[in-house]
């Protein structure tokens, strides 16, 4: 006689479950939804067909991703953006030589202490020889060549020019190195240049093989300047790559397009996906299953090293943000036919990516609206949702 009401029990059990599945299933989807709607509100006014090129975004939450796309990656091809269009990243690569930086200094390599002269042994100038890896690394050096603002020099710098504008350096009065910060491009152009005396490798070998392999990063790399200033990327891989355009719709160089200011190997811009990105969002964030010593690398290069203000922190490449009482870590980049913008909360494991193929897109919407609004969401469930 008991047997009916153990299948009922079982049934019952069951149904619990099946019910429990169902509302988690529900919440997931509504609170991607929610996700969804926040991005897509804030993004999509300023993304629009009227708007030149497009625009990538990928939004990590509680462990997962979702990619919304827009637009063209380019419009006389009739090519849609997509999670693997290849973008000009700009100055988001910093934070990619940063964990270079914090790697070394973990694997016992070399030292943020570190004068840069100890690994380039050109540096002789009074002020640039006791200027430290950490320093440049944090923006505090104090470097800040023509190249680094405008009015833009209409002339790039050999590698030895280079050597003779920063050994002629002085700085403004009142600046020693670590006692300011002031953004500079040519800082982390002379990183780059201690990164490789110091492994003997160059600067895209060294992210590819300590960064880029180990997390699975399989879609981004440094590609060199060939003529035209076309970026030199295997032929599998340029029908993704972006034609760039100005803020106004005009096309700016070619699909591939690398500008800059430095005339040697190794400086030309890094192309990435969306997809690629959030990958390297969700090691900074999560990261359980990669080499600790890379782990712990990422979170190190997060870590506040120079307070400017009551609002705003500078990190190692990232910059830490106040935004309406939400902790952002986060680096913007740009250039005339690009934008580009990462920007995490860690306190919540969340990360917005952005990539544009146009210049001056408003990436502040990400830091002062939607990372804020995301963040005090109800812990999300972002379904993957390529």
């Amino acid at each position: 006689m008991s047997w009916p009401i153990v299948a009922t029990r079982t049934g019952l059990a069951l149904l619990i479950l099946i019910l429990a599945t169902v509302r988690a299933a529900a919440a997931d989807s509504g609170s991607a939804a929610m996700v969804r709607d926040i991005v897509a509100g804030e993004i999509a006014p300023v993304a629009t067909d009227r708007d030149p090129g497009g625009v990538a975004l990928a939004v990590y939450a509680a462990g997962r991703v979702q990619f919304l796309n827009y637009g063209s990656a380019d419009r006389a091809q009739g090519r849609p953006v997509t999670p693997d269009t290849l973008f000009n990243l700009a100055s988001l690569r910093k934070v990619i030589e940063a964990t270079l930086v914090a790697l070394g200094t973990l694997r016992g390599e070399l030292s943020l202490d570190d004068p840069v002269s100890k690994y380039v042994g050109e540096l002789n100038g009074d002020y640039i020889r006791t200027v430290t890896i950490g320093e440049l690394a944090t923006h505090t050096s104090g470097l800040l060549l023509p190249s680094d603002h405008p009015p833009w020099p209409d002339t790039a710098y050999p590698l030895a020019g280079f050597f003779d504008a920063v050994n002629a350096w002085t700085p403004g009065a009142g600046e020693a190195p670590g006692k300011q910060r002031i953004y500079t491009h040519a800082g982390y152009v002379l990183l780059q240049l201690a990164l490789e005396r110091r492994y003997s490798l160059p600067i895209g070998t060294l992210i590819e093989q300590r960064i880029l392999k180990p997390l699975g990063m399989t879609s981004t790399l440094i590609p060199e300047r060939g003529p035209g200033n076309r970026a030199v990327i295997p032929a599998q891989m340029m029908p993704r790559v972006v034609q760039g355009y100005s803020e106004h719709g005009l096309a700016i160089g070619v699909p591939g397009n690398q500008q800059g200011y430095f005339d040697f190997p190794g400086t030309g811009q890094m192309y990435s996906s969306a997809r690629d990105l959030a990958i390297f969002v969700a090691a900074c964030l999560d990261g359980e299953t990669i080499d600790p010593q890379l782990r712990e690398a990422l979170r190190m290069t997060q870590r506040e090293m120079f307070r400017v203000n009551e609002k705003f922190g500078q990190a190692m490449a990232w910059e830490n943000i106040d935004a309406d009482g939400v902790a952002i870590v986060d680096k913007p980049g740009g250039l005339n036919n690009a934008s580009a913008y990462l920007g995490m909360v860690p306190a919540r494991k969340m990360a917005v990516v952005l990539l544009a193929n146009r210049g001056e897109f408003p990436h502040e919407i990400l830091r002062n609206r939607v990372l804020p609004l995301l963040a005090r969401l109800d812990p999300v469930c972002a379904h993957d949702c390529n």
